[in-house]
């Protein structure tokens, strides 16, 4: 990336107009340039070609695409793809492709690290190093090699998106506006470990699908394994969920890692139906990955089909995720660049 050019991938469509405006250009410059953007997927500002030389002389004194392919890729043998992007500050992230069938789905990260410090995750080991910004969000959706075949999008992977919310937002909005890669909010699922008031502007300003860490329904194991409980408790943030209605187009869910011995008992089963009782939403049950240094361990299949069937019960529409893309570490909680933030090699 040349230093001090500022990207325009991320920038909206008045955005656009109002960069064609200030370098002198017709305003419909600004709308050619987010087909190019968005549509086209250009890699330089001299692929624009139905913008004039001379325009494009100026955009290129001020402005690049903000595009930068992965520098690492890692394949499954499953046939998960991870890959390692740099960001715009120098960093690095990392992000996974998965191909199921006739679905493709794209995790994303939204920070370097992350702040939240769960026990479970490796991301959290490697502590906060910075917001992506909207460009970098993006870039890992322009620049995947897989981009055409993607159907859904999640943000579940480095970082918690409701600290870096204004770049999440606008990200979503490239995704989902006429002028960017029109997508239904349908296909983007956004995760949080329960940050309130961020919710509360999320759900208010995006129709994207909404996933919560729930991990424990009790308070004093919840914050064990996720500090972010001592200030926001899974109750309160549920009792805020419910001042919403989930029972249209968008889908709220909740992610459960079930470790064994821990947080996959009847009584666990029981208490995740009181928390969630006449809520719209779905439970995800998630194979826990084991990390070094955490004594946790993953429950059996008899038991998280234990879990499963007494949730759906009891009305709540419950599913096992299948686990994908653990022999290249690309599985939940397993995302982590601080090897090549400290200049190694992954």
């Amino acid at each position: 990336m040349v230093a001090n050019l500022i990207p325009l991938l991320g920038l909206s469509l008045a955005e656009l107009k109002d960069v064609a405006k200030q370098l002198g250009m017709p305003a419909f410059t600004g709308g050619q340039m987010a087909k190019w953007l968005y549509v086209r997927h250009v890699r330089s500002v001299d692929d624009m070609t139905d913008i004039s030389k001379a325009n494009r002389e100026k955009l290129k004194g001020l402005y690049t695409i903000g595009c930068m392919p992965p520098v690492d890729v890692q394949k499954s043998k499953d046939g998960t793809v991870k890959y390692l992007f740099p960001t715009m500050s120098g960093k690095f992230v990392e992000t996974v492709y998965i191909p199921d069938n006739d679905r493709a789905t794209l995790c994303v990260s939204s920070q370097v690290g992350c702040k939240m410090n769960c026990l479970f995750c490796q991301t959290g080991k490697q502590g906060f190093e910075g917001n992506l910004t909207v460009s970098d969000i993006l870039n890992q959706i322009y620049s995947v090699p897989e981009r055409d075949t993607l159907t859904n999008i999640v943000f579940m992977g480095q970082g918690e998106p409701m600290d870096n919310l204004d770049n999440v937002l606008r990200a979503t909005e490239a995704l989902t506006s006429d002028w960017g890669y029109a997508w239904s909010p349908k296909r983007i699922t956004v995760s949080s470990v329960g940050v309130k008031n961020k919710l509360c502007r999320f759900i208010e300003e995006s129709d994207c699908h909404l996933a919560i860490s729930l991990h424990s329904p009790i308070h004093e194991q919840r914050a064990m394994l996720m500090p972010a409980e001592k200030a926001m408790p899974i109750t309160e943030v549920v009792d805020m969920l419910r001042n919403y209605d989930f029972s249209h187009q968008r889908r709220l869910s909740f992610e459960y890692i079930v470790f064994g011995g821990l947080n996959d008992s009847p009584m666990h089963a029981r208490e995740i139906v009181k928390l969630l009782n006449g809520l719209d939403c779905r439970i995800n049950l998630i194979r826990f990955h084991q990390i070094p240094g955490v004594d946790l361990h993953g429950a059996d299949d008899k038991r998280m089909e234990a879990l499963r069937d007494y949730l759906t019960g009891h009305g709540i529409f419950t599913t096992i995720r299948a686990s994908r893309g653990q022999d290249i570490y690309a599985a939940c909680g397993l995302l982590s660049t601080a090897r090549k933030e400290a200049g190694g090699s992954l």
